[in-house]
């Protein structure tokens, strides 16, 4: 373990998936600036908390109240994170969403010996909490979480801008030559996904409105991104790691995404993003942060709020009448308010479009 930032060391716990891991990085370099952070996270969150600055070790658990595919609660598994954790953290952080509870958690660090617990908790949480911190309503999921920190003790370092950051690796040889647009049409909940042809559309239009596009996608989603890409996008579905995709996102002019995690990404490499974000969580809490950005879909759909996984609506009603039209448009009135790349002001925006709204 590095103790070069000082002598504290420090856990930080985001159980959640990559996106939230993302989410909660300016709050982790925060309290990098006062010890040496490890971050517990779930399965799905690991590659990007390895990315995140500041993060020293990253310790990967499966929570069984937290992660969407649950695991049946098992002694074994709780024992054995309570083991790894034993003795080695004087102050944790546990960072949730405004629906998860962090006192199950709590209790496990509590058994692993950690000196002090941070989190948000509006339920009452006896001694396992030694900083109950009341959540600060209807801010940015990145806010949220820079605002638990704080309240624990950590300020970000003076010259950080509190903006999402990661590192990046080289991107894939030959990929980021000249100028393109990243497309990435999976999502982690169907509910949030817009149709492979509408995204197959998009990247047809795309082409012919003269934009290089590349298609991304895990190795689980190669039929999807073979079948947007077609013959008009470079289909990149399974060939790169996250850090790689961070890197070509570095260099991209846009990237066109739903609501998932290379969403947020794109905003740590602060690369402006069109999200078709389906209404299911809400937009002013889990929108890409501090980018040039444009959203697409109806924010007011009968699926508004519901958390949902699956559609609850009948046609998809959010983002069934969005358009390849509408993306080009947004995208390329996006690129004329940021230059190309860079960052635009509010005070800029031109008045949303039906199913756009600027941020």
């Amino acid at each position: 373990m590095d103790n070069s930032r000082g002598g504290s060391r420090l856990l930080a716990v985001r159980l959640d998936s990559a996106g939230d891991v993302l989410l909660a990085g300016p709050a982790v370099r925060a309290m990098a600036a006062r010890g040496t952070v490890d971050l517990l996270t779930g399965p799905a969150g690991a590659d990007a908390a390895r990315l995140l600055p500041g993060v020293d070790e990253v310790h990967t658990w499966s929570c069984p109240w937290i992660v969407a595919d649950p695991p049946a609660v098992d002694p074994a598994s709780t024992d054995g994170l309570v083991t790894m954790l034993a003795g080695r953290y004087d102050h944790a952080v546990v960072f949730t969403s405004f629906h998860q509870s962090a006192l199950p958690t709590a209790l496990l660090l509590r058994l692993a010996g950690v000196r002090r617990i941070s989190a948000f908790s509006e339920d009452y949480p006896g001694s396992l909490l030694d900083d109950r911190v009341a959540p600060p309503g209807d801010v940015p999921e990145a806010e949220r979480a820079l605002h638990l920190a704080t309240q624990a003790g950590f300020a970000l370092p003076v010259g950080d801008d509190g903006l999402l950051s990661v590192r990046t690796a080289a991107a894939p040889e030959g990929l980021d030559r000249g100028r393109f647009v990243v497309v990435h049409p999976g999502t982690s909940a169907p509910a949030r996904a817009w149709p492979a042809q509408r995204w197959r559309d998009c990247v047809r239009a795309l082409d012919e409105a003269g934009h290089r596009v590349l298609v991304s996608g895990s190795p689980s989603e190669r039929e999807l991104t073979a079948v947007v890409a077609g013959s008009r996008g470079v289909d990149l579905g399974g060939r790169t790691t996250l850090a790689q995709l961070a890197a070509l996102l570095s260099r991209a002019d846009a990237l066109v995404v739903a609501n998932t995690g290379p969403a947020h990404l794109a905003a740590a490499t602060r690369t402006p993003v069109v999200s078709l974000f389906a209404p299911t969580v809400p937009l002013r809490r889990w929108a890409p942060y501090g980018v040039p950005l444009a959203v697409l879909g109806d924010q007011q759909a009968p699926c508004r709020g519901t958390r949902a996984v699956q559609c609850p609506v009948p046609n998809h009603p959010c983002l069934g009448s969005v358009t390849a039209t509408d993306v080009v448009e947004a995208l390329e009135e996006l690129l004329r308010r940021t230059n190309g790349r860079g960052t635009s002001s509010a005070a800029t925006n031109p008045p949303p479009r039906k199913n756009e709204v600027h941020a």
